[in-house]
């Protein structure tokens, strides 16, 4: 089920991670009309996979539009970049309806329109790929300069950090792609491509057992994803899944899926253990370019943004995961199974100390037997010896 949000120009959107499950949606939103341009945060309910009708709170920018934002892993903290190069940080206070937003200077001020923004999975560090080509990675929350490089790029297009936080992989408007140490600050790797080839997204799996890299590739009309080796970094495969341009990709939290959005609407999720398609969205923003695309942290559900149709959350039609409790109950009927299991084989099997007599022989013992009378010992169980 696809649900919709289409009051005014969605610029960016995003799901914040909420204990106990009580997940939110951050939305910016640009000025258009009389409507001004505001930072909008959604409740989310799993059951009708819906947002909520009205925000819970809401913070209206004096000047420029939101462009782009990242959401810090705890879920607490929203950096945002506006048209005008400002950026603020927003500190979420409250629950549920009960939202509160503060808001905040960053020491990021006037260095340019920013195409890419991202938190490492442990939210140790921060980056930004600026339209420029200028990378800036910053350790958190501390914002002390890790790297800064200015000619990173000809212009940012896409980026990720590794599971580990350990690697940072960035793509460029060129179709060249780079890796770059996080620790260090310092350039690791350029990916090897073919002379007609443009590499344009990238994700790094997250299941945290292969350590995969995987991109878009362009080549002429032909469309495809790849797959790099992080102990080489080199090319190991690769197989058409969308079919068609990609302008967007993600990857769930637990690595299970991996997610592409089209130039023209169109939505695909991809298994990754098999690398085969396992639900598709035609036309989920008809004749729209699809500019976000994220999991929700906790459910089978993804967020979709672009500026003519705005905010949509849809359920993906994938097997449903085995929750907590399921696993434990299957583990209860496992083992009173087996119980069962031992008691018949006990009731129908021979004596041991008379084999092969039968089942109804008065040498099978009893089967208080094995777990032995506590009014006997040894000496009253096998009788007087006669000497």
């Amino acid at each position: 089920m696809d649900t919709a949000l289409r009051q005014g120009t969605v610029t960016c959107a995003s799901w914040i991670r909420r204990p106990e499950n009580a997940h939110l949606v951050v939305m910016g939103r640009s000025r258009h009309g009389d409507h001004q341009s505001v930072l909008e945060i959604f409740s989310f309910d799993p059951k009708t996979t819906s947002l909520s009708s009205s925000p819970s709170a809401t913070y209206v920018f004096e000047e420029g539009d939101p462009v782009n934002l990242a959401v810090h892993p705890n879920g607490d903290d929203i950096i945002c970049f506006t048209t005008t190069g400002s950026c603020k940080l927003f500190e979420l206070y409250g629950h549920e309806r009960n939202i509160k937003l503060l808001a905040k200077e960053l020491p990021l001020q006037d260095i340019g329109s920013q195409k890419c923004l991202a938190f490492s999975v442990d939210g140790s560090r921060f980056a930004t790929g600026g339209v420029d080509g200028h990378l800036r990675i910053f350790k958190w929350p501390s914002m002390h300069i890790i790297l800064d490089e200015p000619r990173a790029h000809k212009s940012f297009q896409d980026m990720d950090f590794s599971l580990d936080s350990e690697f940072l992989a960035s793509t460029s408007t060129d179709g060249s792609a780079r890796i770059w140490k996080t620790n260090d600050g310092v350039p690791l790797t350029t990916l090897t491509r073919n002379s007609d080839e443009k590499i344009e997204l990238c994700r790094f799996s997250k299941d945290g057992s292969k350590p995969f890299l995987f991109c878009t590739v362009q080549k002429g009309n032909k469309s495809v994803t790849g797959v790099w080796d992080l102990s080489t970094w080199n090319k190991i495969g690769h197989k058409r899944l969308l079919k068609k341009p990609a302008s967007i990709m993600s990857i769930s939290l637990d690595g299970k899926y991996l997610a592409l959005g089209s130039k023209d609407g169109d939505m695909c999720v991809v298994e990754v253990k098999k690398m085969e398609v396992c639900h598709w969205s035609k036309r989920l923003h008809l004749g729209s370019s699809i500019a976000s695309l994220e999991f929700c942290p906790s459910e089978r559900v993804v967020l979709t943004t672009s500026t003519e149709w705005g905010a949509m959350v849809t359920k993906l039609g994938v097997p449903a995961d085995w929750k907590e409790w399921q696993i434990y109950l299957l583990l209860l009927g496992l083992f009173l199974a087996s119980a069962v299991a031992f008691y018949i084989f006990f009731q129908n099997s021979d004596s041991f100390w008379n084999f092969p007599l039968g089942r109804d022989q008065p040498g099978r013992p009893k089967f208080e037997a094995i777990l032995g009378d506590p009014q006997s010992d040894d000496q009253n169980m096998w009788g007087p010896l006669d000497l």
